[in-house]
């Protein structure tokens, strides 16, 4: 029997039970279904003792299609289990990097994603990796060169480096009266850097998440549609979540994309695309959307990706 572990978020811990909204609800679901060992557990119960890693951990399991844990910490060697899913949301501070570093110390399980990965991949920065799929970018904690870059291309989104859920994003237009106050502030009177991209139109429709699974760009993608007080998606309702379609165009283009992450270790990655330009890559937990790309194509997603995930364990012993 296989023995998976998911390091999830503190606040997905408290709202563990029926939180269908998120990805670890249907992959953990699944495992149960596939009869493994499922424990989960946060970044605190983490620990090192001399060089052999260990986790403080609850069991999940299933009852009436939901999913539950039993309130009993259970103390395991990490190297103990064949699967680690290390999927804590950002922000991606000292306490996320130090969670990192425990990892180096794993020999045993396949760690997806993997932590050193995560920590040496920032998902906005690296995106410049691709940048030949991107919109002009620049990044810097210069206000001349923000300045100079809004005055080519007069409209521009600022983005931390270190948030997730648009968190913080914001938008400027040459002329606002607002243009330095928002810099000094993005960039804390420049001493933080900061993404600075040209702003693209067409998300006032949307932006497209497209998933990648290994080498493979998967065919299913929705749309996150913005809410009516903001540019950009920032609420995860139905209401704001369509379904989308990948082209034969973007599969080719983006496929290199999943390759080259495979390779440094990043299996599951989430492409936020508007335009056909990528404007993020999220490595650190990335939502797949199940709940809604199950209901709008008909499909168990959980079950391609799960098989994925025993598939990419098995051949790592």
């Amino acid at each position: 029997m296989k023995k998976i572990l998911f390091i999830i978020d503190k606040i997905e811990l408290k709202y563990f039970e029926f939180n269908n909204l998120v990805t670890n609800f249907w992959l953990i679901k699944e495992f149960l279904e596939q009869k493994c060992e499922v424990f989960i557990t946060t970044i605190p119960n983490l620990s090192l003792k001399g060089d052999t890693a260990y986790t403080k951990c609850y069991e999940a399991f299933e009852a009436d299609g939901n999913i539950f844990y039993k309130n009993v910490k259970i103390e395991k060697q990490i190297n103990d289990f064949e699967l680690v899913m290390f999927r804590p949301d950002p922000p991606v501070d000292i306490d996320y990097i130090n969670a990192t570093y425990i990892f180096d110390f794993v020999t045993k399980p396949i760690v997806v994603n993997s932590p050193s990965a995560i920590r040496d991949f920032n998902e906005k920065l690296h995106s410049v990796y691709f940048k030949d799929l991107m919109s002009p970018n620049i990044v810097t904690a210069s206000l001349d060169e923000i300045e100079e870059f809004l005055s080519r291309y007069k409209q521009i989104v600022l983005k931390p480096l270190n948030r997730c859920f648009g968190s913080g994003v914001m938008y400027l237009y040459e002329g606002d009266p607002n243009t330095r106050t928002i810099i000094n502030t993005m960039t804390n009177n420049e001493t933080t850097l900061v993404m600075v991209q040209q702003y693209i139109p067409a998300v006032k429709k949307g932006d497209t998440r497209v998933l990648t699974l290994g080498d493979r760009v998967l065919k299913y993608c929705v749309k996150k549609l913005p809410t009516g007080d903001d540019f950009k998606f920032n609420t995860h309702n139905d209401d704001f979540i369509v379904k989308s379609e990948i082209t034969e165009d973007e599969l080719e283009r983006f496929t290199p994309v999943a390759r080259k992450l495979n390779s440094m270790g990043i299996s599951m990655a989430g492409l936020d695309v508007i335009d056909g330009k990528i404007i993020e890559v999220n490595v650190t937990s990335p939502c797949y959307f199940i709940k809604e790309i199950n209901n709008l194509y008909g499909i168990q997603l959980e079950k391609e990706v799960c098989s994925f995930l025993l598939t990419h364990a098995l051949l790592s012993l």
